[in-house]
């Protein structure tokens, strides 16, 4: 494994991160797909033992219980002071009007939930699962500088929303002498490059950590599009990202999988990689190929000329993912 600076902090990262949404108890939450503790083990293990050190989760992903299932999983398999936990933060975890969102409120209740649930005293990354129109950005933004002054996260990260957005949140932080965030988890792929336009950019200028969700675009790069998947059939979220996705894109990549002799998912991650603002993709793992193939990425280097044949049939998408 390669190992890589998250953003400009000094905290060094495995060059894959390891996305915990389809870990979890299927009938708690909206993601059927997802594996029991029973069936996750084995694939969090064998995370450690191949090097990667980074697991990301979310209080949101199958109501609290992948947080629970990766907890219990890093205890057993890997030392806490050489893990770089993240979880996230705003979505909805109980009814009510103060049951979602990224009030001061819901941030301090959330943060102690997250910990009893990941059994561990603090997380390495908290982040703002999305933007919340509802709070004022300056009351988010104390409240996560309270969350990391009590020693319960060491840094603080965002997700998709606009490049306004994000530097509104960074400004806010500087002039208060709030705690900024180091990173961004955004929407990234060969058919969704939207954020090349302006948050890729201003992620670079600002020396933040660029970890992307959904770099093989929920399955579909590593596959025909006729082809079906069980997720696919069931992801209603998902449902909504790639309706107009470029299908020669896809066809390319298996084109140059098939002239280096590499799977579809080597190549859509290792051109994800290659961007000079992204640290690192956050990759699913359910069958020990997606494993193989995440770590056989880090090693591959796409030359300029594969990278434009990809890049060439590309056209403006809507925004997705917010």
């Amino acid at each position: 494994m390669k190992y890589i600076k998250l953003g400009s902090t000094g905290v060094d990262v495995s060059k894959i991160c390891l996305g915990c949404m389809s870990y979890g108890i299927s009938d708690r939450g909206s993601h059927a797909w997802t594996l029991d503790e029973e069936q996750s083990r084995p694939f969090i293990r064998r995370a450690v033992e191949e090097g990667i050190n980074f697991f990301d989760t979310a209080n949101v992903y199958s109501d609290g219980t992948s947080e629970e299932i990766v907890g219990r999983a890093l205890a057993d398999f890997a030392r806490r002071e050489e893990i770089v936990l993240a979880t996230k933060v705003h979505g909805t975890m109980r009814s009510g009007p103060n049951g979602r969102g990224l009030s001061r409120k819901e941030i301090m209740f959330e943060i102690d939930a997250s910990l009893r649930r990941l059994g561990t005293d603090y997380v390495d990354l908290f982040q703002i699962h999305r933007w919340d129109p509802r709070t004022p950005i300056e009351e988010t933004m104390q409240a996560l500088h309270d969350v990391v002054r009590a020693g319960k996260a060491l840094y603080i990260g965002a997700s998709s929303m606009w490049a306004w957005q994000f530097a509104k949140a960074q400004q806010v932080a500087e002039r208060n002498g709030w705690t900024k965030f180091v990173t961004m988890q955004n929407h990234y792929n060969l058919v969704y490059r939207e954020e090349e336009r302006e948050m890729l950019p201003l992620c670079i200028d600002q020396g933040i950590g660029v970890i992307p969700w959904s770099p093989l675009a929920r399955g579909l790069l590593t596959r025909d599009p006729s082809a079906a998947t069980a997720r696919q059939e069931t992801d209603e979220f998902g449902k909504t990202l790639y309706g107009t996705a470029d299908a020669e894109v896809i066809r390319r990549v298996g084109d140059v999988a098939d002239a280096r002799g590499v799977s579809r998912a080597q190549v859509g991650l290792a051109w994800v990689s290659r961007h000079p603002a992204v640290t690192a993709p956050i990759v699913g793992v359910t069958k020990p190929h997606h494993l193989d193939d995440a770590i056989a990425s880090v090693s591959l280097e796409l030359t300029a000329e594969e990278a434009a044949l990809l890049e060439a049939p590309y056209t403006p998408q809507p925004v997705q993912g917010f």
